[in-house]
């Protein structure tokens, strides 16, 4: 008997997936569900979805959107001290557009790759609506050994990797904002920023020395001042943060001294994909060099103090900084 034609699903599923989902117990998108091995670990499980008009521009290129909306979840395993173990996707579609689809699936499969995290299956859909991608990652991590929101103490140390606010400062030149009349002269900068949008870098390299080191850990997504009033709540702790400690960029640290952007809006401003976790005073300095050899860069910006207090963000005097606004939020 002659088998039966595949649909439109199937045969985009297997020109542009299948090639990508390597790991055998993906059963070659053959099947309805895939297989994960704990191999002897608790498995981590996140999920994050990036939606155009919200997370990403119409226009922006199909490669930046596939690597976006895996890394954001990379992001959060790295956080959570888990090694990366595999992916599933789901892609809400306008149309099934090879042009797009190609670069997209091409990108999604190198990243897959560099980071280790295989698909394992997903889904497709149409939508009349913007265009919507889902990811649900999954890591592994020692027996009982995530890093929680929950852990942070008194006297730990605040630390951060990265640059802060730079992500905000991309999308405000992609938008045509202040930001992109101030840096019209500094091509360099710009394409700095806008790649820090487009294309988060998560700190995986780093998983393993917050998972040895870290009281407390999440990814900065909303806004560092947001995010870390969200751990601080968990931990039943308040914070306090030096804002010159605060790390930033050589671009982001201009305008701010230009006046053209406010520490409010870089705080404040979300979609930096950097680690935040509170280390132990004893355990800084190994945390330290860890993060040296994995080549990430951590800056202690603060201390965990007892109290229920909203975090406070001090100038150079000793002064608060008042908050009009602290994280993203979608609602």
């Amino acid at each position: 008997m002659a088998s039966a034609p595949a649909s439109g699903e199937d045969s985009l599923i297997a020109r542009y997936f299948k090639p990508i989902a390597t790991d055998p117990g993906a059963f070659s998108l053959d099947d309805d569900a895939a297989v994960l091995k704990a191999q002897g670990a608790d498995i981590v499980v996140t999920t994050d979805a990036i939606v155009e008009g919200v997370h990403f521009l119409a226009d922006d290129p199909a490669e930046t959107i596939a690597r976006k909306a895996l890394r954001v979840n990379l992001s959060d395993l790295a956080a959570k001290g888990a090694a990366p173990a595999g992916f599933v996707l789901t892609l809400a579609l306008r149309a099934a557009d090879e042009a797009w689809l190609k670069p997209f699936a091409a990108a999604l499969g190198e990243d897959a790759k560099s980071y280790g995290c295989p698909l394992l299956g997903g889904d497709t859909v149409s939508t009349p609506g913007p265009l919507t991608i889902s990811v649900t990652a999954f890591g592994r991590v020692p027996t009982d050994k995530m890093v929680h929101r929950s852990g942070a103490q008194r006297g730990d140390r605040v630390v951060v990797t990265g640059t802060i606010g730079d992500a905000m400062l991309g999308l405000d030149i992609l938008k045509g904002g202040a930001v992109a009349s101030a840096l019209a002269g500094d091509d360099a900068a710009r394409q700095m920023l806008v790649g820090r949008y487009r294309v988060p870098q998560p700190r995986n390299a780093l998983a393993s020395a917050i998972r040895s080191h870290a009281s407390a850990a999440m990814d900065v997504s909303d806004g560092l001042a947001g995010d870390l009033t969200k751990l601080c709540a968990a931990s039943g702790v308040s914070a306090a943060i030096h804002i010159p400690g605060i790390p930033l960029s050589r671009p982001a640290a201009a305008l701010l001294a230009r006046g053209i952007v406010s520490m409010e809006t870089l705080i404040a401003g979300g979609d930096d994909y950097e680690i935040l976790c509170t280390v132990p005073e004893a355990d800084f300095e190994a945390f330290a060099q860890e993060a040296r050899k994995a080549g990430v860069p951590v800056t202690p910006i603060g201390a965990v103090i007892a109290g229920s207090a909203i975090p406070s963000f001090l100038d150079e005097r000793g002064r608060e900084l008042v908050l009009k606004r602290r994280s993203f939020s979608h609602f």
